[in-house]
């Protein structure tokens, strides 16, 4: 993309904005209605900038050998940012990404080489359909970030469908989910307890902020059927620079105590949205 002019564009769950990143000339910031979805380095796909997304890149780095390929599946495109990562650190890597937003799709195809990066098939169509279609264990990664009109598609972290994405799963193979959630992370606690009613190994990253009740944020879910690598996620570069810290289930009980799990008959009752932007 040539221009560095903003592109504002009405979208199906909003109206959308394509920024051109400050102090960095080929960076992107997408958003929705004024809610951070993605960004985008056109030159440096591994720049990934948003913390919860560098914790994203942090765990593909550590989960399996350095630019072996990995079959993959991705609920809530934006702008592909961990589709384009893992494109260029694990070239060979079939993906498919379901993006429900067809506008969005449109918007980032013209503006941001979508159709550059190899390997990737995107599904203009609802992720949990396009998850339950899946086979079973024929993905190595599912990763969950979807977002509708600024609030975290949270039926989607629920023991029913999370028992979908463990079937499509391959042995050994990675969830890894993004969440907003306010200080008393209550949604944040069901989450995780729903994922471990699912699989053996559970992980929670995030702020020291979050964590410790003083402010909203994001947080990343990982879980496995195999050991996460918790304490280098939290002594790697990314780690150090955003702050983060990584509970297994049984921390993350012992310092913020449980909830019970997300299920279809115990739904969240209120969900905030994510934080808007302001000029």
């Amino acid at each position: 993309m040539e221009s560095r002019e903003a592109v504002d564009r009405q979208v199906k769950f909003g109206t959308a904005r394509l920024a051109p990143a400050p102090y960095h000339p080929t960076g992107w910031v997408l958003m929705v209605d004024g809610a951070a979805q993605s960004y985008v380095d056109l030159a440096d796909p591994t720049y990934l900038h948003i913390p919860y997304i560098e914790w994203f890149g942090r765990v593909l780095d550590l989960h399996w050998p350095a630019g072996e390929p990995v079959s993959a599946i991705q609920v809530g495109g934006g702008g592909f940012t961990i589709a384009r990562y893992l494109a260029a650190t694990r070239p060979g890597s079939p993906q498919t990404v379901y993006e429900l937003d067809g506008p969005l799709v449109d918007l980032v195809r013209s503006h941001l080489d979508l159709d550059s990066i190899a390997d990737l098939q995107v599904r203009v169509e609802d992720g949990e359909a396009g998850i339950e279609r899946t086979p079973d264990a024929t993905a190595d990664v599912v990763v969950m970030d979807a977002t509708r009109a600024g609030f975290v598609a949270v039926h989607l972290a629920a023991v029913e469908f999370l028992r979908e994405i463990a079937r499509v799963l391959r042995p050994g193979g990675l969830y890894l989910g993004n969440m907003w959630c306010e200080p008393d992370m209550t949604l944040a606690l069901r989450a995780v307890a729903a994922l471990t009613e699912v699989f053996p190994h559970v992980a929670l990253l995030a702020k020291a902020g979050l964590l410790l009740g003083k402010s909203a944020g994001n947080v990343a879910l990982v879980a496995s059927d195999r050991e996460l690598p918790h304490q280098a996620l939290t002594t790697g570069p990314e780690a150090a620079g955003n702050r983060v810290f990584c509970l297994s289930a049984g921390q993350l009980a012992e310092f913020r105590g449980v909830a019970p799990p997300l299920t279809a008959d115990h739904p969240a009752e209120a969900v905030t949205p994510v934080t808007r932007w302001t000029r």
